[in-house]
């Protein structure tokens, strides 16, 4: 046991880099746009060398999520007229989902948010994928 401590201690200043708890809004931000990046590394793969840093990324950014950022139920087009709410922006103000015109399809139910659309607007809002599934 003594040996892997002393791993530990080795390996540490490297690996916190990306798996410290947030305690800021920044520090989660860095957390959640490092896990886009092993998201989009990883995919799928369950048998990648960092799929299991990916899963534990994971868990350390809901946790943040469960206890800083404010829960939206409902569908997902709710939760993003709530959050343009919440940040006084209008829908040409969302370049990252498309035309004035394509956001209101999104808010009116008439179209669905696509997987690059939800990755920008939780990057935007600095909220968990899930609010937009």
């Amino acid at each position: 046991m003594r040996s892997l401590i002393k791993e530990a201690v080795t390996a540490w200043p490297v690996l916190s880099k990306v798996l410290s708890v947030p305690h800021k809004r920044a520090e989660y931000e860095e957390a959640v746009a490092f896990l886009d990046k092993l998201i989009d590394e990883i995919g799928e793969n369950e048998k990648h060398p960092l799929a299991s840093l990916m899963e534990t990324l994971s868990t350390v950014v809901e946790v943040y999520e469960q206890h800083h950022v404010p829960e939206f139920l409902g569908d997902p087009r709710r939760s993003l007229k709530a959050l343009m709410d919440e940040h006084g922006i209008t829908q040409k103000e969302l370049p990252e989902v498309g035309s004035q015109g394509v956001v209101s399809e999104i808010i009116n139910g008439k179209r669905a948010l696509n997987v690059r659309q939800i990755r920008s607007l939780s990057r935007r809002f600095g909220v968990g994928v899930g609010v937009f599934v």
